[in-house]
């Protein structure tokens, strides 16, 4: 595999995240924190041996860092933090 290839989807669920959550702003806690829980749940399941494979786990990998940025980023995202558009 390209390691071009990686960094694309990584950089894409990082990109989308900081994204959603400038564009949406943070909702409410219970969500993010849901996010994390899903993130690190999804890092820790074991998937059956003959789903495994490179492109498997770029689909998991961007899943996994999306829901983790989206879930720690929100403090940093709230509506009284960002700057008010004219």
């Amino acid at each position: 595999m390209n390691p071009l290839l990686p960094m694309l989807v990584y950089g894409s669920a990082l990109a989308l995240a900081f994204l959603l959550l400038f564009v949406f702003q943070a909702c409410r806690w219970y969500w993010h924190a849901l996010s994390v829980l899903a993130a690190v749940c999804l890092g820790l399941i074991r998937f059956p041996e003959n789903w495994y494979g490179p492109a498997f786990d770029l689909f998991i990998g961007f899943w996994f860092v999306f829901l983790l940025v989206w879930g720690i980023g929100a403090p940093f995202f709230r509506p009284e933090r960002l700057p008010r558009h004219v």
